[in-house]
């Protein structure tokens, strides 16, 4: 019991606080042996482990949860909204008198300059390619090819951007 509090405290409860200023955060979250860059972390950001990286530039939103207990790796230049989520662990199936089985997981990569919407969930495994959009309460349950937007419950390939399109607009309509 000792050891996950001290973690939730240490990862979460302090640099997660409303009293610690965001220049500080990023630098707080560096201490405690994590790799982040300088980006700008809102608060009430929850993180459970060290193994997170964060790339340079990014934006992380109020709300976010980061299940670390695989890796999770941001590229740099990422956007991410409030409320998404990063879970890197699940269960397998058990028997029927306990359904949530043994402890299973894996790790969740997402390539620079990615924009994931507010209340998207990424589940374990999954690989965000550079430059993709993941459309607002999205669930992500496959690898997202780069420089694509991708939406729904399971999330899918929605439309691919044209080079030209990347550089001019920096939006996409309907987000």
């Amino acid at each position: 019991m000792w050891p996950r509090l001290a973690q939730d405290v240490f990862y979460s409860k302090i640099p997660g606080s409303l009293l610690v200023p965001r220049p500080v955060r990023w630098r707080l979250l560096r201490s405690l042996g994590m790799e982040v860059s300088a980006c700008t972390i809102a608060p009430e950001v929850t993180i459970t482990g060290r193994n997170v990286r964060i790339g340079l530039g990014c934006f992380i939103n109020r709300g976010c949860l980061f299940d670390a207990s695989y890796p999770i790796s941001i590229g740099s230049n990422c956007r991410i909204a409030m409320r998404v989520m990063f879970i890197t662990s699940s269960h397998k199936i058990g028997p029927p008198e306990r359904r949530g089985g043994a402890v299973t997981g894996a790790p969740i990569a997402v390539g620079d300059g990615v924009w994931i919407g507010a209340g998207a969930i990424i589940l374990p495994g999954v690989r965000i390619g550079r430059g993709c959009v993941v459309a607002a309460g999205a669930v992500v349950v496959s690898d997202c090819d780069e420089n694509s937007l991708y939406g729904g419950v399971p999330a899918r390939l929605i439309r691919r951007f044209e080079d030209s399109e990347e550089r001019t607009s920096g939006t996409t309509e309907g987000q």
